[in-house]
């Protein structure tokens, strides 16, 4: 019997480092930073030369739904699964993966964030090939690793294991251990002993992530049982009122925690993790820090989108649809000029944004977050 192969984007994100471009009417994967397209328009265009439309599934969160089903339309309305609120990558993955059980049982699941920057479209599908390959042969979750260009101390590290024989051209690993979010001397520890980034990107057998939350989370996995029982063998993107406020109900239960601290951490240790080791330039967007590493840069090293002039500066980052932003003498900038609100700071504390938005909050500013 020929397994089916869904994909499954998450799109429940705010994106509140892409302040204040990003609001929580109009979250970042929505946004057209790289191209004219947006961002999670990009994820499925990338990956329908090897999915079927139908077996491409869309979680997020309710506030987001109207502009999401807009912006892929091309997508049957019962892929769009709805989250009554973010709740970080293991209930959204946990969803989807009862979704995908009511379908196929035998299902090999494939997880995408919704925002992330590929050099290569092609080499990017030949892997998830071979990691769907790999999955299905050795029963194993396996995240795409990439390989690091600087000791980045906001991702996650994949420490490898023993390798795997898989496809040709493919280089494939046990995982040892992941390093989460490591120190900058961490960080420089694990370049050196060849570690990966870890990209977000997972492939694994329906049941066997389901088996592994009950295994490690079985918080999460009772709330999936629970609302499994409610839709009575109905789909998650058909829901009636019963259904959403059982939803409801147990999402406010489940412990608000990624699918690797839920799962893939504690599992490392039954040798059933593995990685593909990817050859492709993978960028996973998180800040403006990270999109002005992708962006063309002028001798100076700024870049920028939208009107802007630099005199005596250098290392900055404009974003600026309409008016002219004009920078003197200044370094390691970022100018983000929207409509209603202007954000001048420094590129390297781009991470900090989640402070701004905190202290916006406290201090009676909250109309900017919003739309």
């Amino acid at each position: 019997m020929k397994v089916q192969r869904y994909a499954v984007i998450m799109a429940g994100g705010r994106g509140t480092r892409f302040w204040p471009l990003s609001r929580s009417q109009r979250p970042k994967q929505l946004l057209k930073v790289l191209s004219r397209k947006s961002l999670i328009r990009e994820t499925v265009d990338r990956i329908t030369p090897i999915f079927n439309l139908e077996n491409i599934l869309v979680v997020t969160v309710s506030d987001h739904f109207k502009a999401v089903r807009q912006e892929l339309h091309m997508l049957p309305k019962s892929n769009f699964l709805l989250e009554p609120k973010g709740n970080n990558t293991a209930p959204c993955i946990g969803l989807a993966a009862i979704e995908l059980t009511a379908r196929d049982p035998n299902a090999i699941m494939t997880v995408l964030p919704a925002d992330h920057s590929i050099s290569d479209p092609g080499l990017f599908r030949r892997t998830l090939r071979a990691a769907s390959h790999l999955s299905e042969a050795h029963d194993a979750l396996v995240t795409i690793g990439i390989h690091p260009g600087y000791p980045e101390t906001g991702y996650g590290y994949i420490l490898k294991g023993k390798a795997i024989n898989g496809p040709p051209g493919i280089s494939a690993y046990r995982v040892k251990a992941f390093k989460e979010k490591p120190t900058l001397k961490e960080a420089v520890v694990c370049l050196k002993s060849g570690a990966l980034w870890n990209s977000g990107i997972f492939v694994w057998r329906v049941s066997t992530i389901l088996e592994m939350l009950e295994r490690f989370t079985p918080r999460i996995f009772r709330g999936l049982q629970r609302i499994k029982q409610g839709l009575n063998g109905k789909s998650l993107g058909n829901l009636n009122p019963k259904v959403r406020v059982i939803l409801q109900r147990e999402y406010r239960r489940m412990p608000n925690i990624s699918i690797d601290h839920a799962v893939l951490e504690k599992a490392g240790s039954t040798g059933q993790v593995a990685t593909v080791e990817a050859k492709f330039t993978w960028s996973d967007i998180g800040s403006w820090a990270s999109l002005y590493k992708l962006l063309p840069h002028d001798s100076e090293g700024n870049a920028a989108i939208g009107n802007w002039l630099g005199i005596y500066s250098r290392d900055c980052l404009v974003h600026s649809a309409n008016r002219l932003v004009v920078l003197l003498g200044m370094k390691d900038a970022m100018v983000i000029d929207t409509p209603d609100a202007l954000l001048v700071g420094d590129l390297k504390r781009a991470q900090d944004l989640r402070e701004v938005i905190k202290q916006l909050d406290l201090k009676g500013y909250r109309r900017y977050l919003i739309k």
